[in-house]
């Protein structure tokens, strides 16, 4: 379970033994099965909260789990809303003996995290019942908008229940008009007259008429908190049935005038006790008795006002900790004489000390800005920063700074460069550099100050690399390496992994291994396994580039090996590698490989992946939609990842936009292809770099697929100048695309010799590493070129693999004619054929089983060997030369 999470939060209340029960009210309970949101909404002191407690102990579904979170008003933050509604769920599961995956710790709160809790419940099997109880206290837009959002896609088997005073901010009408709405509300949740009986038959110590009874009734209107406050008023009293005519008003002045009865009649030592304790959201006897400044009272106070039924609500089945019920807390704080408020700022800052020595940080955070006493709420906050950088709840750590004053921040240099570090991780990069400014000098003033300012060095490095300072970002980084002490493992770990960012962005590849291999033993050593799931997903792709699957297939598996713990995942960015070895198979053609891992990753989903993981995932399942001639699909796919596309400081080498243009050219939508190529501003003339290689290689690509001697020339050209640089730099696995296009344009000029050239030196690269992805991309544009090689070469077990299966029915030979400039191929054959027909181009490529591409190749090789330029003079030509005579013939 995260930390700053508050455990007795998740507990079903404690039932007192004189509940009423209330069969009409269980019973509509009981259809919440029926619906995705149950509401029980009514003002204060309507026992909303006794009411679902009784109606869960006595489940009528045994397999059913209930995750309870009572709230209070430190959730009107989305992060601690969320993180405690995920606890409440991890508790259900942990009482029944499974468990359930922790939520992401992204830093922030978004529909992509709240449907990875929706994707995790959905693979559940039990029913759940969610009871989010006083959810007026937590009211934010934002919280509602997510809430809403979680309740409309709920699985089927999982049910919400809310309590509040207020209605929230969901679509009531809309789940009202599709029967998902169940409403309980203060008409319902009135005593009738026989439960007014019932309850007083349980409740008071007092014997009343039945016409005492129906003027009670009658005048608190069933409204139980009225009727339970005046029935502790009614103890004592010689004369109940003067008290009861007398009594009048209805509201808030009822429960005015009654607590000061209630408190006017308890003893001084019960009622200073209650005053005192009033400002705490929950409270012990240990901790009451630090605040009220007496030792080992607490208890028996404790132990009187439960038998009295004053308002005190047990938070767990031992009874050690307990909060006021709210209607009660609030109406004694309103009560507070001049000289009691002054007292609270002091009562709030021995709250704060006491929940400090006992581990209960964000408690002590909270009474810390209670008490309005910023100096010590700044040193909680700073002492709170290293879980928060470690379990990502930047959002959490920005709200406890909302109050504390500027001045403070400054003046303490550690706490500010924390700061700036939360606000570098959530992106807010807007004052980042004038509060590292203000830190750097505050922290030369201490008398160590190299770690505080490795650390200033370390978020500048992150700065300049979102600026896209390569130099100013290593530069930085250098800094961080010089300054931070040599046990300062995380600083010069993560100063590492900038390095490598740096070398891998300049092509460096090699430095870049160094670096991020640097990066990864450091935070392996520091037990920061997440995080060597980040380092390994960047060592894994730029192996990859370079050529050397099984350098990246290795390290991934080493990856793996580390984030198991009996055979289970137990860290974040294990989806993440199991996504790049799905990619790692598809480069081998192992498709099937690839369909495991891709599951594996998508079963573990995005509560074990880091940020880049959405995305990515996408990525690889559109390789696979390639591979398996979907490109359709793959281009839904990509476009869902480029709106997910989060790049975490990783040099952006193989842009989306650029992988959807190469999916158009599959497709044959070239003008779409075109449309990208105007956008990126990418030409055949440019400067090759690295950063944009992928999109050159695009671009090559799609000279090609148009075809000419103009397009292909550029094509030829701009090829020779990125393997020049690709060979350079070492990276074989770009060597082996660019060898490829190379071998497809000179096939276009009908250069048979360069085109086989081309196409061995890519074999001879790519058998090495059983590299076969970039082959079989390409179809039959590469078929007739493999048709060439020798007979020795094609009895090669990795160029077999190469090779498309035949059709199971052997093509019909090849047409040949002396007025052919050249015989036409089996498959140029089937597709001439085609064309006499009325289908379309798409329609042909159906047919045929081949990419529109692939087609317009073709095509454009029939139009050559033909001397025509269209596709009815095709025919016309084929026709006057007889081409398909033999198509008649059997």
């Amino acid at each position: 379970m995260a930390p700053l999470l508050v455990a007795t939060k998740l507990n079903l209340p404690v039932l007192r033994h004189d509940v009423v029960v209330r069969p009409r009210l269980r019973r509509l309970l009981d259809r919440s099965s029926q619906a995705k949101l149950t509401l029980v909404s009514a003002p204060a002191g309507f026992g909303k909260t006794t009411l679902l407690a009784d109606w869960l102990t006595t489940p009528a579904d045994s397999e059913r789990l209930v995750a309870w979170l009572s709230l209070d008003d430190s959730d009107n933050e989305p992060s601690v809303f969320w993180i405690h509604l995920a606890a409440a769920i991890q508790t259900a599961f942990a009482r029944a003996g499974t468990t359930f995956p922790e939520l992401p710790a992204t830093g922030q709160v978004d529909q992509s995290m709240v449907a990875t809790l929706l994707n995790q419940l959905a693979t559940t099997a039990r029913p759940i019942l969610i009871v989010l109880d006083d959810l007026h206290l937590a009211d934010r837009a934002d919280i509602h908008e997510l809430l809403a959002f979680f309740i409309e896609h709920l699985p089927p088997h999982i049910h919400v229940i809310i309590s509040t005073r207020a209605d929230p901010g969901i679509p009531l009408a809309r789940l009202r008009v599709r029967r998902d709405l169940i409403e309980i509300r203060s008409f319902d949740l009135r005593f009738t007259p026989e439960e007014v009986v019932a309850y007083l038959k349980n409740a008071a110590d007092v014997a009343l008429s039945p016409a005492d009874t129906a003027t009670l009734e009658a005048k608190t209107e069933g409204w139980i908190a009225a009727l339970q406050l005046a029935v502790l008023s009614l103890e004592g009293r010689d004369d109940p049935t003067a008290f009861i005519e007398e009594f009048a008003g209805t509201g808030r002045y009822i429960v005015d005038y009654l607590v000061e009865e209630v408190l006017a009649r308890l003893p001084d030592d019960l009622r200073q006790f209650l005053v005192a304790t009033a400002a705490l959201r929950r409270m012990s006897a240990p901790l009451c008795d630090v605040v009220i400044r007496e030792a080992g009272v607490s208890r028996s106070m404790l132990d009187r006002l439960e038998r009295q039924n004053l308002f005190l609500v047990p938070l767990d089945t031992h009874r050690q900790w307990y909060r006021y019920h709210h209607l009660f807390a609030d109406v004694l704080l309103a009560h507070l004489d001049a000289e009691q408020a002054q007292a609270l700022p002091a009562i709030h800052r021995r709250a704060s000390a006491w929940f400090e020595a006992n581990g209960e940080r964000a408690e002590a955070i909270h009474h810390a800005l209670a008490a309005q006493d910023h100096e010590w709420a700044a040193e909680l906050i700073e002492r709170a920063l290293p879980q928060v950088r470690k379990h990502r709840q930047e959002a959490l750590f920005r709200t406890w700074m909302k109050d504390i004053p500027e001045a403070i921040v400054q003046s303490r240099p550690n706490l500010a460069v924390g700061y700036a570090g939360i606000l570098v991780s959530l992106g807010a990069f807007g004052d980042v550099e004038e509060r590292l400014r203000m830190a750097e000098t505050e922290g030369a003033k201490l008398e160590h100050p190299e770690a505080l300012l490795a650390q200033v060095e370390l978020y500048r490095t992150a700065l300049a690399q979102v600026r896209g300072d390569i130099e100013g970002a290593a530069s930085h980084a250098h800094r961080v390496l010089a300054l931070a002490p040599a046990d300062d493992h995380l600083a010069r770990a993560s100063a590492a992994g900038f390095l490598g960012i740096v070398s891998w962005t300049a092509g460096e590849l090699e430095d870049a291994i160094g670096f991020w291999t640097e990066c990864r033993d450091g935070l392996r050593n520091q037990g920061h396994i997440a995080d060597v799931q980040g380092t390994t997903i960047a060592l894994a792709d730029i192996r990859m580039t370079q050529g050397r699957l099984h350098d990246a297939m290795r390290v991934c598996a080493e990856a793996l090996d580390m984030a198991r713990e009996h055979g289970r995942p137990v860290a974040r960015g294990t989806a993440d590698i199991h996504a790049s070895l799905a990619m790692l198979q598809l480069e081998r053609g192992a498709l099937e490989m690839a369909r495991e891992h891709l599951a594996k990753s998508s079963e573990l989903g995005e509560v074990f992946g880091l940020p880049q993981y959405p995305y990515r995932l996408r990525v690889a399942q559109a390789g696979l939609a390639l591979a398996e001639g979907r490109p359709t699909d793959a281009l839904t796919l990509l476009r869902e990842a480029e709106r997910r596309y989060v790049s975490d400081f990783f040099p952006n080498v193989r842009p989306i936009p650029a992988l959807i243009a190469n999916a158009h050219v599959w497709l044959g939508h070239l003008d779409e292809a075109d449309r990208w190529s105007r956008a990126a501003g990418v030409t055949a003339d440019d400067t090759p770099t690295y950063l944009r290689e992928f999109e050159h290689m695009t671009l090559a690509r799609l000279l090609i697929a148009h075809g000419g001697p103009e397009a292909i020339g550029e094509a030829l050209g701009l090829i020779d100048l990125l393997t020049h640089a690709a060979a350079g730099g070492g990276r074989g696995g770009s060597q082996i695309t660019l060898s490829i296009l190379a071998a497809l344009a000179h096939r276009a000029r009908h250069d048979t010799r360069s085109a086989l050239e081309a196409l061995r030196r890519a074999i001879s690269l790519a058998e090495p590493e059983a590299i076969r992805r970039p082959f079989l991309d390409e179809g039959e544009g590469l078929a007739g070129l493999f048709a060439q090689l020798s007979k020795s070469e094609r009895a090669g077990a990795f160029v077999s693999s190469l090779v498309p299966p035949t059709d199971v029915f052997p093509p019909p030979p090849a047409i040949e004619h002396p007025a052919l400039i050249e015989p036409l191929s089996d498959r140029e054959s089937d597709v001439l054929r085609m064309l006499r027909s009325d289908l379309s181009g798409p329609d042909i490529a159906q047919e045929l089983a081949i990419s529109l591409n692939t087609l317009r190749t073709h095509t454009r090789n029939i139009f050559e060997k033909l001397g025509v330029n269209s596709r009815r003079a095709a025919v016309r030509r084929a026709d006057e030369m007889r081409l398909f005579a033999r198509d008649s013939h059997p």
